[in-house]
C-alpha cells in the first residue's frame, strides 16, 4: 500500500511518526510518505519526507493556514491510506474519507482532558470548549476506518465510538538507548566521579521543574549531585524564571537534545527523573520518560500515579513520590546515590521489564496488523 502519515505540528524527525510508526510500515514493504510542516524533502529510514511551507505565525492561523497546506498534499500523494496525527487535522481527515480514502486518526493525547489545562484558553470557557471537543471527535472517529491512542485510557473512550480502535504504546525501541549488549553498572563509578540525575525531555512547570531543582539543591546540602538537564522550555520566558532559582547552580542545561546525545546522557547518569504534576491527563499517561529510562537500565523516580507506581514496583525498577514534596523527591534521589547496588539492581529490572514486555517491536507487529485488516 502506498500509506501517507500527516501532521500539522509535530517535527519531521517525530520520534513516534517518523522513527516507529513510519519505519515500520516501511520495514513491512509500504511506499510511506510523511507530510510535514518547513520540512526538506528528504528520504529518512527509507520514508519520504514531504515538506510543505508555511508561513503561519499563531495557532489560530496554524489550525486553518498550514492544515489547509497539508490537505492539498495529502491529495496530490494519491495514497491508499492516511494516518494523521493531530486533532486539529480532523476536518482533513473526513475531507479524505468523502473522497473514499482509508483514514486513521492517531490519538496521542486525552483532548478534552488537554484543553482543561491550556492556559491560553479562557478558565471559564474550558468546560465547554472540552465538551464541544469531545463531541466532535465522537461524531468523526465514527467514520474513520481505524483509531490508534497512545494509552489504553484514551481507548475505552475511542472504543465506544469505533470498534477498530486499539492501543499502541510509545514505548522505546530495544537497542536505540542501551550502551552496549550488557546493561551499563550504574554503581560503576564514572571517569570524573561526579553523581548525576537527568531529565530530558519538554520543560515545563506541569512537568515539574522547579521541585526537580530544589530537590537537587537539597541532596546537595549532604552529597555533590549534578541535575543533567535537557529539552526546549515553554513558555520560553520560564526559562528565564528557573535560572533565579538558587538551585540552578547545581544544573547543567543541555538545550535540545538529538536521539545520538540522549543515548549518551543516559548513559552516565545515575537515575532519570519523571515527575509530572497529578494533572488528570497526566495520571493516566504512559510516559515515554520513564520507558526510556528503564531501556537505558536506569533507575527511575517517578509520580507516585497509581498507573506508574504499578509499573515500577511491580518490576522494581524505582521509587515512586509525591511529585509536589521536595523532601521526598530529594530522600529518594538520596537512597538511590548512596545505595549503589540496589540502584544497579534496579536498573536491570527495568532493562529486563523493556526486554520483556514494553518495546516498540511488540507493538510494531500490533500496527502493521490493524494497517492489513483495513487494506
Amino acid at each position: 500500500m502506498k500509506i501517507c502519515h500527516l501532521t500539522s505540528v509535530h517535527s519531521a524527525m517525530d520520534t513516534r511518526i517518523l522513527i516507529k510508526e513510519c519505519q515500520s510500515l516501511q520495514k513491512a514493504g509500504h511506499e510511506v510518505v510523511y507530510i510535514v510542516p518547513n520540512a526538506e524533502d528528504s528520504v529518512q529510514f527509507g520514508v519520504r519526507i514531504k515538506g510543505v511551507m508555511s508561513t503561519a505565525s499563531n495557532r489560530l492561523r496554524r489550525m486553518v493556514h498550514t492544515t489547509s497546506l497539508v490537505y492539498e498534499e495529502a491529495i496530490r500523494q494519491d495514497a491508499d491510506v492516511y494516518h494523521f496525527h493531530d486533532s486539529e487535522l480532523i476536518p482533513i481527515g473526513l475531507k479524505l474519507k468523502a473522497k473514499g480514502k482509508k483514514v486513521i486518526y492517531d490519538v496521542h493525547e486525552d483532548l478534552p482532558e488537554q484543553i482543561l489545562s491550556k492556559q491560553w484558553i479562557p478558565g471559564p470557557l474550558r468546560k465547554s470548549v472540552a465538551l464541544a471537543a469531545k463531541h466532535f471527535e465522537k461524531y468523526a472517529s465514527k467514520r474513520f476506518d481505524a483509531i490508534v491512542t497512545a494509552t489504553p485510557y484514551i481507548n475505552e473512550r475511542f472504543r465506544k465510538y469505533n470498534s477498530n480502535s486499539i492501543t499502541i504504546h510509545n514505548y522505546p525501541l530495544l537497542q536505540e538507548l542501551i550502551k552496549t549488549s550488557e546493561i551499563q553498572e550504574v554503581s560503576k563509578p564514572l571517569e570524573d566521579n561526579k553523581k548525576r540525575v537527568v531529565y530530558l525531555g519538554g520543560i515545563y512547570l506541569l512537568r515539574g521543574i522547579k521541585e526537580m531543582i530544589r530537590s537537587v539543591e537539597k541532596v546537595n546540602e549532604m552529597h555533590p549531585v549534578e541535575f543533567r538537564l535537557g529539552g526546549s522550555f515553554a513558555p520560553a520566558s520560564l526559562e528565564d524564571e528557573v535560572k533565579k532559582m538558587s538551585g540552578w547552580k547545581h544544573v547543567s542545561f543541555l538545550g535540545f537534545l538529538n536521539r545520538h546525545d540522549v543515548k549518551e546522557e543516559l548513559s552516565q547518569a545515575n537515575a532519570g527523573l519523571v515527575l509530572l504534576h497529578p494533572e488528570p491527563r497526566f495520571v493516566v499517561s504512559y510516559p515515554i520518560k520513564l520507558f526510556e529510562y528503564m531501556s537505558a537500565g536506569l533507575p527511575v523516580i517517578a509520580s507516585n500515579f497509581p498507573l506508574w507506581e504499578d509499573i515500577v514496583r511491580e518490576n522494581g525498577c524505582g521509587i515512586c513520590v509525591d511529585p509536589l514534596n521536595i523532601d521526598e523527591i530529594a530522600k529518594a534521589i538520596e537512597s538511590i546515590l548512596t545505595n549503589p547496588d540496589k540502584a544497579a539492581e534496579m536498573g536491570r529490572n527495568g532493562r529486563r521489564a523493556i526486554e520483556d514486555r514494553y518495546n516498540w517491536e511488540k507493538e510494531s507487529e500490533r500496527l502493521i496488523g490493524l494497517y492489513e485488516g483495513i487494506s
